[in-house]
């Protein structure tokens, strides 16, 4: 049950692969119109700080290598023990920028995901947005996961590579002028000729780092889209698994364990062949990043080996120009240390923008294509002109052709079974919008569109009766509304949390929806086959809750005619063009023949 506005909505189709530029753009308009966007400047600033700091540490350090195994070469203990001195007063300096890095670290990551994902919630939240969404075809299936599993993943991900690549940036810049000085003067006597090659580490560096970035991400790019086909998997599986619990109850007394297991089976293989694929990919990687890592232990000393050799520089200078070149080398191979992961982050900045771009196009598409028309009418009546609905499955429409429905009137719209009555109830209520013709709702006026199977949000029983406007009535009001449906055993329970969807029955469940109309007493009230499936005892009663304590409210009832009581003045009949719509018949989409009644 839900109070609405005239809306209209649109089906989506899936949305096609940004680039990368793009999807970055994206991101960053949700966090520009962020509020945690100011924190996330300041969090920014506060490590770039930090890291230009550890990088100064980290020069020192290096430079202290020189005295130090300088001392050791001498056989000078006295400065052996000078140096481990400065040795603890640089450490510890690093071990404090190192902990406050990783302080700084936890919060940008927290507030990244926060603002990444209350964006996707106000986005996905938005009227009408999420049931069209959900009727988008692949897109719209697990919403929950983009926003929680794909967006707290994306927010790891960006953190952790953000300032890796930061923190590799700044060492490269610091460094690089150290092993060019180290180098620099240096010439190479090769058959009785001279070659001078200033700063020669430092291009020995970038040409070994640069190869080793190239080869994997030429071996390691499949990994983009394997990661992406196995989350969509995963997700598959995951909706199956969350489906046979929701309805473990009937698969049981159906006794369809085994069918449903063949299906988690199926799920599961495709997973598995899925991860199958990555496993193959990252073996093919880990030849290519494994080799050159075992190469880096000796590279940095052959190349400066010959600047040792040939009198340059002492033992501690070596060991000072191996540190600084690994420091080089570390800083030009980030890209080799973290393919993994930036394949990873790729693919779920794929499905994270993908999924925010889908939210949006509902809106777009819904501007874009034909559909029903809403308006608002200035007196107080409902009009339907033309109505007619499109489905896969064909054309719905009622028999006459205009309608016009006054406030306070009794109608019931009857249809053969199969016809689509859901389906007109979701066009009125603005959640349909394929097909044509114009629906007229009263200006100014409360509606409540009751669906079979009413919604019961987990929560207190008083929240549940005040829902959707919050816990705004009485004690006394709450408990009135539950005696009146026949449910005032449940006044006691008013603060009791529960799963109340399955604690209730049934028919209980419709009572309780109709003890939250008596207390919103909205003035018009549309109901798709909820009467029909009461027992009469049930149905007697809410009856007469509809006839004396709602007298004054206007009642539309999509569904069969009710015998025990003369309630409904004036009867509709729905039918059925069986010719199937040409837009969606050419691309039927199982999510929206599911909505058909």
């Amino acid at each position: 049950m839900a109070s609405v506005t005239a809306r209209n909505g649109s089906a989506t189709p899936p949305v096609a692969e940004e680039s990368l530029w793009k999807q970055l753009a994206v991101i960053r308009r949700i966090f520009q119109a962020s509020p945690v966007f100011k924190t996330l400047l300041v969090i920014s600033a506060g490590s770039f700080l930090v890291v230009v700091f550890t990088a100064l540490g980290q020069i020192v350090l290096n430079q202290w290598n020189q005295p130090f195994y300088d001392a050791i070469e001498r056989r000078n203990l006295d400065a052996f023990f000078h140096q481990l001195q400065i040795f603890a007063a640089i450490a510890g300096g690093m071990l404090l920028l190192n902990i406050s890095q990783q302080w700084l670290n936890q919060r940008f990551r927290l507030k990244l995901r926060e603002g990444l994902t209350r964006d996707l919630i106000c986005e996905w939240m938005l009227p009408r947005r999420a049931f069209r969404l959900a009727n988008a075809g692949a897109i719209g299936v697990n919403p929950d996961q983009r926003m929680q599993e794909d967006a707290g993943h994306l927010a790891d991900l960006t953190t952790d590579l953000a300032f890796g690549l930061l923190q590799s940036s700044i060492l490269l810049v610091s460094f690089v002028g150290v092993l060019w000085s180290l180098s620099e003067g240096f010439a190479f006597h090769i058959g009785g000729r001279v070659f001078d090659i200033p700063g020669y580490m430092v291009w020995a560096a970038i040409i070994y780092a640069g190869s080793a970035s190239w080869l994997s991400w030429r071996v390691g790019r499949p990994l983009i889209a394997l990661n992406s086909e196995r989350y969509n998997r995963e997700a598959a599986l995951r909706f199956t698994m969350m489906r046979v619990n929701e309805h473990i109850d009937s698969i049981s007394l159906a006794g369809g364990e085994t069918g449903e297991r063949q299906k988690l089976e199926n799920d599961l293989g495709s997973v598995l062949t899925a991860m199958r694929n990555i496993f193959r990919a990252q073996i093919n990687l880990s030849w290519v990043v494994d080799s050159y890592g075992w190469v880096t232990v000796v590279a940095p000393i052959l190349v400066a080996a010959p600047v040792y050799f040939s009198g340059h520089i002492s033992f501690g200078g070596l060991m000072m120009a191996v540190g600084a070149f690994n420091q080089v080398h570390s800083s030009l191979r980030w890209f080799v240390a973290n393919i993994g992961a930036i394949t990873d982050w790729r693919a779920t900045l794929h499905r994270v923008t993908a999924f925010r771009s889908a939210l949006l196009e509902t809106d777009a598409l819904n501007e874009a294509e034909g559909h029903i028309e809403f308006v608002l009418n200035d007196a107080n009546h409902m009009t339907i002109d033309r109505l007619d609905v499109v489905s896969p499955s064909g054309r719905t429409r009622l028999e006459e052709p205009h309608v016009e429905i006054k406030a306070g009137e009794r109608v019931v719209i009857t249809a053969d079974p199969g016809i689509g009555k859901t389906l007109l109830f979701r066009a009125m209520a603005g959640l349909w919008p394929l097909g044509s013709g114009r629906v007229g709702l009263p200006k100014d006026q409360s509606i409540t569109f009751l669906p079979r199977t009413p919604y019961m949000p987990p929560g207190k029983l008083r929240e549940v009766l005040s829902y959707p406007h919050g816990n705004t009535f009485s004690d006394e009001d709450l408990a009135d509304a539950l005696s009146r449906v026949g449910l005032q055993r449940m006044v006691p329970m008013l603060d009791t949390e529960a799963r109340w969807d399955r604690e209730l029955s049934d028919d209980d469940e419709r009572l309780l929806a109709f003890a939250r109309i008596l207390l919103h007493r909205p003035r018009w009230i549309v109901m798709d086959e909820v009467l029909e499936a009461m027992e009469p005892q049930c149905l007697r009663r809410v009856l007469a809750i509809l006839q004396d304590d709602l007298e004054d409210a206007t009642v539309i009832s999509i569904g069969r005619p009710v015998p025990e009581r003369n309630l409904f003045s004036r009867r509709l009949q729905l039918i059925k063009d069986t010719r199937p719509a040409e837009r969606l018949a050419a691309r039927p989409d199982k999510s929206l023949e599911g909505t058909t009644a």
